[in-house]
């Protein structure tokens, strides 16, 4: 099997996107989701590399396009991972609020208090 990387960066995707749909906890479901993430940018790296060349910087006179490999996927993957982890952040931070007000992680018990607190008013 040659594609083993890309088989794991789907493996990983499942993983995540398995823990995103079906766990009640949000931080369970906030792992999946970096889980995803990490998966996708595996992918991306993987499809960016081709064995054998180098990185596009020219050395020794060589400006032949076949001896370096595409920037592009590299500055995705990491443009991925700031916004990645700037969403992590944002997404922890309510996720504080949200057990500071319902004292619970479980979704379905915060959307139960919720509700019953809009009917009370």
């Amino acid at each position: 099997m040659n594609n083993y990387v890309e088989a794991a960066a789907i493996i990983l995707f499942g993983i995540g996107f398995t823990m995103l749909l079906f766990q009640r906890n949000l931080v369970k479901k906030l792992m999946g989701m970096n889980i995803m993430d990490t998966g996708t940018f595996l992918f991306l790296a993987s499809m960016g590399y081709i064995s054998g060349r180098k990185a596009p910087i020219l050395k020794e006179g060589i400006a032949s396009v076949e001896a370096y490999i595409n920037p592009v996927p590299a500055g995705l993957v990491l443009t991925g991972i700031v916004v990645s982890v700037s969403v992590t952040a944002l997404t922890l931070s309510l996720t504080v609020r949200l057990y500071k007000r319902y004292h619970t992680l479980d979704i379905d018990d915060i959307y139960a208090i919720s509700k019953h607190e809009t009917e009370d008013r």
